[in-house]
């Protein structure tokens, strides 16, 4: 009996002093939904012709499009989910031979790894749709991406909607007036 006594005594303080490697172990370790997010596949859309756009709004759209195709492998599919993981609002400044001139993230993620994977692929899929109709050939491209966990991505001007929203309910003003 005294043996057994011993042999747990000795295990418990074996487990006890591994225990503060095993912390370190795991802090270190990265977050499961951080793979997705290394590196940004290259692109696989063909050079892009100049834009058609004569607004930004519509430029906004031809522009997302472009990343769609450059990234087919990446684009979420559907409604998203009710979550999602990561929400960046990003602003270009687009010249004139489709190359990002200048980038500023105006909206952070939650999850400090999309930030970076979502400017890799706005820099990869150059370049963009040249804005030869727009005043001065530049053009200003602000657009929300909202990525899923999975390191899959919709962008707000091509979004499928969300899960559980009916698209009636989610343009229905929260107020009315009397």
């Amino acid at each position: 009996m005294k043996r057994a006594r011993r042999r747990h005594r000795t295990s418990t303080a074996a487990l006890r002093a591994l225990w503060p490697a095993l912390l370190v172990l795991l802090a270190a370790a990265p977050l499961p939904a951080a793979a997705q997010f290394n590196m940004v596949p290259p692109p696989q859309c063909p050079p892009a012709a100049p834009a058609a756009s004569t607004t930004e709004a519509d430029y906004r759209v031809e522009a997302s499009r472009h990343l769609y195709e450059c990234f087919p492998g990446r684009v979420y599919l559907g409604a998203l989910p009710p979550l999602v993981y990561g929400v960046v609002t990003v602003e270009a400044e687009i010249d004139a031979a489709g190359r990002i001139a200048a980038l500023n993230v105006v909206r952070k993620p939650a999850a400090e790894e999309v930030e970076p994977w979502v400017v890799a692929v706005l820099r990869r899929a150059m370049p963009f749709p040249a804005p030869v109709n727009l005043p001065g050939g530049v053009a200003r491209f602000v657009e929300t991406f909202f990525v899923d966990r999975s390191g899959l991505f919709q962008v707000h001007s091509l979004t499928e909607g969300q899960q559980g929203v009916p698209p009636a309910e989610a343009a229905t003003p929260l107020l009315r007036a009397p």
